[in-house]
């Protein structure tokens, strides 16, 4: 019996326009990797590729639709008809300040961030986050001074700058939750007794040796010594 001939998939090609230029493209890409079908070389705004860095934001509307959009190029698939402006990083306003010269209070957040008295709670920032995190909430936890839930709430930021973007107040939510997660890492986090031991044990030189021996070995057996490792176990607390 003849063997049947393995017909490919039909590849259905739509529309996106790159700083107004007309590409057509494979349906189902993500922003980025139309970008590159296209042939632009990503130098800047590409990071990470997997949604953890932030560097890709990007601006876009649709054809007949004014309203402009904002998301992770690496994340967000293409659109029929999409219009793409790549933006490098955000400009927004950044607070200069010392740790040590400030309290994790309400006053220093507002004293560094006084714009942060204006907001209304359209809750844009969050409606834009990529990673759907409550910055409306953290915004409302700042504004009340606490850190620690800002902190809590901002843990997975990625710095990408689309809630500054599309704030109508003008505010930096990102930033401003940078400042928090710093404060609460130098005041308020629990002490970690087991990095307070491994610090004691560098200061020390009790690695020194180790060190120097690791610095000699070639690379096979870096790479050897490495697969072998033994993997510390999870510090947990000692009753």
């Amino acid at each position: 019996m003849a063997k049947q001939k393995q017909v490919a998939p039909e590849v259905h090609m739509i529309d996106v326009y790159v700083m107004g230029k007309r590409y057509q493209v494979p349906e189902g890409l993500t922003i980025m990797t139309a970008l590159e079908y296209c042939g632009y070389r990503l130098i800047r705004g590409c990071g990470c590729r997997a949604g953890f860095c932030g560097a890709c934001a990007t601006i876009y509307n649709l054809k007949d639709d004014s309203q402009l959009r904002y998301d992770l190029a690496c994340q967000k698939t293409i659109e029929p008809g999409m219009y793409l402006v790549q933006i490098p990083f955000f400009p927004s306003a950044k607070a200069l300040y010392n740790l040590e010269e400030i309290e994790p209070t309400a006053e220093s957040l507002l004293a560094l961030y006084p714009s942060l008295l204006t907001c209304f709670g359209c809750n844009t920032c969050t409606k834009t986050c990529p990673q759907e995190l409550e910055v409306m909430w953290f915004m409302s936890d700042a504004l009340r001074g606490d850190i620690r839930e800002v902190a809590n709430r901002s843990f997975d930021c990625v710095m990408c700058g689309l809630c500054a973007a599309r704030c109508p107040q003008g505010l930096v939510p990102y930033n401003i939750a940078l400042l928090c997660r710093r404060l609460y890492g130098r005041y308020l986090a629990p002490t970690s007794q087991h990095l307070e031991d491994r610090i004691a044990g560098i200061e020390t030189g009790k690695f020194d040796a180790e060190l120097e021996e690791l610095e000699k070995m070639s690379q096979d057996e870096l790479h050897r010594r490495y697969a072998e490792r033994d993997i510390e176990p999870a510090y947990t607390k000692q009753s």
